[in-house]
C-alpha cells in the first residue's frame, strides 16, 4: 500500500468541513469528534466505499466462537490456524460457547478477529473499544500491530479523547472548523527548573469554579477525579459528569498542584488520591484507571511514568 490523501467536505458532504486526511501504510490514525461529525465522517467513507467495521453485525449468533473463526477463515481463504486465531485474539476459553452466550466484550474480540482474517490496506475501526474490558483493549493494540506489520492503514473513529490518544500513532479532531492534530506532551516531557514551583508546606482552603448553564458552582479539590482540556478550557470531571471552566489547563495546574492533583498528560490533570491502578498497555502506552464509578481510565504520558511511580513509591 502506498499513502493515501482522502479529501472530504465537497458539495455532496453538507455539514461536514473541508479538510484532506492522509493515511499511511503501518500508522494507525485517529479521528476524535463527537458523534454526529462522526456519522458523517462514516458517511462520507461509504460514499467512496470504503467499509467501516462498526462491530454491529456479520457475526452467527447460534455457531460457537471456533465455528465463527473457521467459517471466515475458509470464506477467505485464510492461512492461520483456527487455534492460533483463538489464542491471538484471547479467545481460547470460550471457544465452544455459541455467541448469543458470550459477553460484549468477547464478542467484540470474534469481530476483532474476523477484521484481522477479512484484511485489506485500509481498516476503519469506529469505537473499537467502547464499553470494553482492559483484556479487549489489549487485544484491539495487538490486532492494530498486526495490521502495521503487514503494513496496512488503520484508520479510527473515536468519540473519546482519551480512546485517541491511546490508539492513534497520529490523533486528530475533527470539528466543525477542520481538523486538526491534537497535540500530545512529548514536546513538554521535562519542565525546566525555572518553569518549577516549591509545594508549601500547607495551602490555604479554597473552592474551583465551574459554570452549569448560568449557574456557577463551586467543588473542593478531593472530590474532582480530574481536569481535561476541551477546546482550549479547562473541564472538571467529576463521577461522570463534566463541568466547564472559564480557565485553561495551565492555569488551574499549579493551584491544585497543592492538593494532590498531578499533569499526567498534557490534556490531564488527575487527582492522585482517585487513582486506583497505572495501566501499561505496551512499552509506549499507559493510562491511569480513576477509583470512580465509571472506573474512568486516562491517558498517562510516557514521559511520566517514572515519575509518578516514584510519587507511588513504586518500582
Amino acid at each position: 500500500m502506498t499513502d493515501m490523501n482522502m479529501d472530504f467536505g465537497g458539495v455532496d458532504e453538507e455539514g461536514l468541513p473541508s479538510f484532506s486526511l492522509e493515511l499511511r501504510p503501518a500508522q494507525a490514525s485517529a479521528v476524535y469528534s463527537d458523534m454526529d461529525m462522526q456519522a458523517l465522517l462514516v458517511e462520507g467513507l461509504h460514499r467512496r466505499q470504503i467499509p467501516v467495521f462498526d462491530f454491529e453485525d456479520g457475526l452467527y449468533e447460534r455457531l460457537t466462537v471456533a465455528d465463527n473463526i473457521a467459517f471466515y477463515r475458509k470464506w477467505f481463504g485464510f492461512e492461520v490456524t483456527v487455534p492460533e486465531l483463538l489464542v491471538l485474539f484471547e479467545l481460547q476459553g470460550c471457544a465452544e460457547r455459541p455467541l448469543r452466550k458470550c459477553s460484549e466484550s468477547e464478542l467484540r474480540r470474534v469481530h476483532y478477529a474476523k477484521a484481522y482474517i477479512r484484511s485489506a490496506d485500509l481498516m476503519v475501526f469506529r469505537e473499537p473499544v467502547q464499553g470494553v474490558d482492559v483484556l479487549t483493549i489489549r487485544v484491539f493494540l495487538r490486532l492494530l500491530r498486526k495490521i502495521k506489520e503487514r503494513p496496512a492503514a488503520a484508520l479510527l473513529l473515536l468519540s473519546n479523547l482519551e480512546h485517541a490518544l491511546l490508539l492513534g500513532d497520529l490523533s486528530y479532531k475533527l470539528q466543525p472548523s477542520g481538523l486538526r492534530p491534537i497535540e500530545t506532551d512529548e514536546e513538554a516531557a521535562a519542565l525546566s527548573d525555572a518553569d518549577k514551583t516549591d509545594v508549601p508546606a500547607s495551602a490555604r482552603l479554597f473552592r474551583i469554579p465551574a459554570k452549569v448553564d448560568d449557574k456557577m458552582i463551586l467543588f473542593d479539590p478531593p472530590e474532582i477525579d480530574y481536569i481535561e482540556s476541551q477546546d482550549g478550557k479547562a473541564a472538571i470531571i467529576v463521577d461522570g459528569e463534566t463541568y466547564m471552566m472559564d480557565c485553561t489547563l495551565a492555569e488551574i495546574e499549579k493551584k491544585l498542584e497543592l492538593y494532590g492533583f498531578y499533569r499526567c498528560h498534557r490534556s490531564y490533570i488527575v487527582n492522585l488520591q482517585k487513582v486506583r491502578e497505572i495501566i501499561t498497555w505496551s512499552k509506549n502506552a499507559y493510562s491511569l484507571r480513576i477509583d470512580n464509578k465509571q472506573q474512568s481510565t486516562i491517558p498517562l504520558s510516557r514521559s511520566k511514568i517514572q515519575d509518578i511511580q516514584e510519587r507511588f513509591s513504586l518500582e
